[in-house]
């Protein structure tokens, strides 16, 4: 199943521990908790952009597989990755100390769970 399409963001769990455990300020916090955020992802073979939009904040990354790219966190941050591909329909990557896997449940439905010590932050978003 191909990645490519747009995704709103449908439910999340524990986003507020999530954001304050990597440092985002409150504020920031309680504006983004009510943004239904709408990535796009582009897959080409290997290689990957991923456009995420939540409110006027606009993030993008490219990379391709099992290639070290430079990276930008949810914090604005940029770091070096080597995102790794799982079967067919997961993607893995570490970012800080931060575990993220986004897996194609089905060809509608992205979830992307992101993990920090204790802390387990699920995204859950449809196709558009």
């Amino acid at each position: 199943m191909p990645f490519s399409g747009k995704y709103e963001l449908a439910s999340q769990e524990n986003f507020e521990p999530f954001m304050k455990a990597i440092g985002l300020p409150d504020d920031l916090i309680q504006k983004g908790k009510d943004i239904k955020s709408i990535s796009e992802i582009e897959e080409t073979g290997d290689n990957f952009k991923v456009t995420v939009m939540t409110g006027s904040k606009v993030l993008i990354n490219t990379f391709t597989i099992g290639q070290e790219a430079e990276l930008e966190t949810i914090t604005g941050e940029k770091v070096k990755a080597v995102v790794q591909r799982e079967g067919s329909n997961k993607l893995k990557v570490s970012l800080k100390g931060i575990e993220s896997v986004t897996e194609l449940v089905d060809e509608n439905t992205i979830v992307n769970t992101m993990t920090l010590g204790s802390i387990v932050y699920k995204r859950t978003s449809k196709r558009m």
